[in-house]
């Protein structure tokens, strides 16, 4: 970090900017009341996101800069239905960065396969954002992505506009339901997945989407001969005081708010089954 903050203290942030990803998602641009990024943090971390008189939660980062941070949020609930009612200019509470990041130095010069399902690709944009920023630090990158409809698919501009137009980068985009205004696949990620037959050679496969995804990608990988140590995963839910105190993140011996919420899958294998 290059400032001096206390990760569990809020400080007063305003929405400077708001995107409509989709029916339900919206993506937030926070910056503080000086005009700079409240922290700074590496693609994976987390920030607990508050809303006076309605609570807090922990969300991903989606993208930085020196001057401001995304996060995407989903409406689910009290508080992010709440959220997605709130205006450009309006106050929030932001806390962090918490929990570890993605393997950014250890995986310079191998491929890169990016799965994300749903507004699972939030997360994952942070590091394929950051892979992109230091093209040449990285080899060859895909990125899987699918979501239920055309209409579910987060961050189309980057999808669509933005990501094919980056060297040595394709993208593979698959929805559940076929539509009029969807040319492409149609079916769920795990068999695509499998159907585009990645090479695992030099390859670090990263991915985050719904818990059923994951486990179905997890073996469509280990079919395809991806070790477990070249797997990345998050796992983002029940986080709750971000500290480690509450234990509601607890799994065996880990906290995921602590000690992730970034896992290979050699560390899941560790991990009793929940």
């Amino acid at each position: 970090m290059n400032r001096t903050i206390n990760p569990l203290l809020p400080q007063i942030c305003q929405i400077t900017d708001m995107r409509e990803e989709t029916p339900d998602v919206k993506t937030f641009r926070i910056q503080t009341i000086e005009e700079k990024s409240p922290f700074s943090l590496l693609p994976g971390q987390l920030a607990m996101l508050s809303l006076l008189g309605v609570g807090e939660a922990m969300f991903s980062i989606t993208a930085r800069d020196d001057n401001w941070l995304e996060i995407a949020i989903k409406k689910t609930g009290l508080l992010t239905d709440a959220l997605h009612e709130l205006n450009i200019g309006d106050k929030v509470g932001l806390r962090g960065p918490y929990g570890n990041y993605f393997p950014v130095e250890e995986a310079k010069g191998r491929n890169l396969l990016f799965i994300g399902g749903g507004i699972g690709l939030a997360p994952v944009r942070s590091f394929i954002l950051h892979a992109l920023a230091n093209r040449a630090d990285y080899g060859h990158i895909d990125i899987v992505y699918g979501a239920r409809s055309y209409d579910d698919l987060v961050f189309k501009d980057d999808l669509f506009s933005n990501w094919p137009q980056e060297p040595d980068t394709k993208l593979h985009i698959t929805v559940d339901k076929g539509s009029q205004n969807w040319q492409g696949n149609v079916g769920f990620v795990p068999p695509y997945l499998e159907e585009c037959a990645f090479s695992p050679d030099g390859c670090l496969a990263v991915l985050c989407g719904p818990p059923i995804m994951i486990d179905m990608c997890l073996k469509s990988l280990a079919k395809m001969g991806f070790a477990d140590e070249n797997i990345v995963t998050t796992l983002e839910m029940r986080m709750q005081c971000g500290i480690g105190k509450c234990g509601r993140c607890n799994i065996g011996s880990k906290y995921v708010c602590l000690d992730g919420p970034v896992f290979t899958q050699a560390e899941l294998r560790h991990l009793p089954k929940e």
